[in-house]
């Protein structure tokens, strides 16, 4: 694992290696934050992500190895975003994480906050807000997963949609013209309150958006990723080897 870099006020970057060690190095560092939270302030509200790398990480993290390192008893788990489907469809987030083995480790239903996305998505934003306000302290997550897309965007805040420019919301419903669809998502507002934000990169596919982001001119517009982390609460992103590859280029 390579040390810390920083890119700019905001983003620190650590490249844990390969694809198997930065799996790994993520599930130890959730499993880090949740025991230092809980040892703080006796719970720890996570807002989870969609995407295959995180599907990996609630595999590792509930697995016959760890899921005892948790207790899970005190988790309350949340969603970053979350496409217009019920909680039975393919597509939902919050049916990939519980399948992926939250639905097994003794989170309580009661701390389980599914994003309602399959109807009535600007009203359920609203009221998503609310349940934030009520469970999350300070409106501060202790821990916010994100991925990157291959077009920049995280969460479901996609370049050049009237979500990038909300202001004193926490959850809004996001049209994406580019899908012809709805989606609902954390707002930047929340996203950078939060305690820790990690942004999971792996693979070569993404080497060549990773250094766009974080080395190229800023344009949020265009890259919306660029504009999670404050230097009051930095970005951390894990990324692998492969990711990682064209940072130290001078093309």
């Amino acid at each position: 694992m390579s040390a810390m870099q920083s890119f700019g006020e905001t983003r620190d970057v650590i490249v844990a290696g390969d694809h198997e060690q930065t799996i790994k190095y993520c599930t130890e560092h959730f499993i880090a934050a949740a025991k230092q939270a809980l040892a703080d302030h006796d719970f720890f509200t996570v807002a989870l992500s969609g995407g295959s790398t995180p599907k990996e990480i609630f595999n590792r993290l509930t697995s016959s190895e760890n899921r005892s390192k948790i207790d899970w008893s005190k988790v309350r788990l949340f969603w970053s975003d979350e496409r217009t489907v019920g909680p039975d469809h393919p597509d939902s987030n919050y049916k990939m994480a519980m399948d992926a083995g939250f639905n097994h480790v003794g989170v309580l239903k009661e701390n389980i906050f599914r994003m309602v996305g399959e109807s009535n998505i600007e009203e359920n934003a609203l009221a998503y807000e609310n349940i934030i306000r009520e469970k999350v302290a300070d409106g501060s997550f202790d821990y916010i997963m994100l991925g990157m897309g291959n077009d920049g965007h995280t969460a479901s805040l996609f370049p050049r949609t009237h979500g990038l420019h909300s202001l004193d919301r926490t959850v809004i419903a996001n049209f994406i013209p580019s899908l012809e669809a709805w989606r609902l998502s954390l707002t930047y507002e929340c996203i950078n309150k939060s305690k820790i934000v990690v942004i999971y990169v792996l693979g070569t596919g993404k080497s060549s958006m990773l250094r766009k982001v974080l080395i190229e001119d800023y344009q949020p517009d265009v890259l919306p990723i660029q504009k999670i982390g404050t230097p009051e609460h930095r970005a951390l992103w894990i990324v692998d080897n492969e990711a990682a590859k064209d940072l130290n280029s001078d093309s």
